[in-house]
């Protein structure tokens, strides 16, 4: 009787521990799947692969297709050197930036990566991939997250919430880089945003109404009161108005590229083009050790600004204020390689 009671206990332990042998294999699959769901290249997105950071793939590419895109970026690089060098007076009204000249510079710690963000060059889109960098396995799709969750300022860290020792190490440190539009047509991209679409009201009433105010004879108080019909000539007035620049700067969806991202004072590794977006883009992730898994997101936007719809905009441009607006936006058409348009009647 006893023997056959041992008996009946340990197959009992036997079968507690098979039991929990199989809820532990079937507890590990879940977490398995749950993993690969939010991750499906199965790759840890959080921290840089390699030992070399992407200032060393930049400078010293182990790479050939590397290789030969670095001599474009040595050239972008050289192009802003001489501009800031021909321009002193110009580029370098101030000799030492503050913290607060540096809230556009998104930083990336996992992969040493700081990024300056320029309103209307596909910052949303950058953004996005920003979060899914820093975000250690919370996001594995850029498009998935909303636009205006990119935005929100939380979710990105930038460089002047450092303290000064710690900023002046990642800007050594780090690979810093941009992106550049043509200026008139990044210009015409956000005056088509900010003042065509009805349901900016937050910018009809903080700028629209102001520009009516000044740059529209005989305004009806409907239009004063609304803001929302601000015809793309009183916009280049009020930007070309020195009473404008003296009151405030400009806002970053207009302000001038090397106002926002200082590259006078801030040597930028790689300077990324508009109009090579994708490529550019997917060089400084291949840099950063995830172009194998991570890419810029591709779409095709029927509603983008061209250099055609730009041309229209300034056919009622005259000529003066042409040439006033072009000297507002003249050292990020030099600073970045860009030729004076063929419309423009400068005088």
């Amino acid at each position: 009787m006893k023997p056959a009671l041992l008996e009946v206990m340990r197959m009992n332990r036997i079968c507690r521990m098979v039991l929990a042998t199989c809820l532990g294999s079937f507890i590990l699959v879940i977490f398995y799947f749950q993993i690969m769901r939010r991750n499906p290249f199965g790759v840890d997105i959080c921290c840089r692969k390699g030992s070399r950071s992407p200032l060393q793939e930049l400078y010293s590419p182990t790479q050939l297709e590397l290789s030969n895109t670095a001599v474009l970026h040595q050239m972008r690089r050289d192009q802003v050197t001489d501009t800031c060098r021909a321009n002193s007076a110009l580029s370098r009204k101030r000799r030492v930036l503050t913290p607060s000249d540096l809230k556009h510079l998104v930083v990336d710690e996992d992969h040493e990566l700081i990024y300056c963000y320029v309103p209307k060059v596909a910052c949303t889109n950058w953004k996005r991939l920003m979060m899914v960098l820093t975000g250690r396995g919370k996001y594995s799709d850029p498009m998935e997250i909303p636009a205006s969750e990119a935005h929100v300022a939380a979710n990105l860290k930038t460089l002047n919430q450092y303290s000064i020792p710690e900023i002046n190490h990642r800007l050594k440190s780090y690979m810093k880089f941009l992106f550049v539009r043509e200026p008139f047509e990044r210009l015409v991209s956000a005056y088509r945003n900010k003042f065509t679409q009805k349901y900016n009201t937050s910018f009809h009433k903080r700028y629209g109404t102001k520009i009516i105010r000044r740059q529209r004879k005989n305004a009806t108080q409907e239009a004063l009161r609304r803001g929302d019909d601000v015809r793309f000539e009183e916009f280049v007035a009020y930007l070309i108005d020195p009473h404008t620049q003296r009151e405030e700067p400009f806002n970053e969806h207009w302000q001038t590229v090397h106002s926002l991202c200082h590259p006078c004072h801030i040597h930028y590794d790689l300077v990324g083009k508009y109009e090579t977006l994708e490529e550019d883009s997917n060089y400084v992730l291949r840099l950063a050790g995830v172009g194998s898994y991570l890419r810029f997101p591709t779409y095709a936007k029927s509603t983008r600004t061209t250099d055609e719809m730009t041309t229209e905009f300034f056919q009622n441009i005259s000529s003066e204020h042409q040439t006033q607006l072009y000297e507002v936006y003249k050292l990020d058409f030099l600073m970045f390689n860009y030729s004076v348009p063929s419309y423009l009647k400068l005088e």
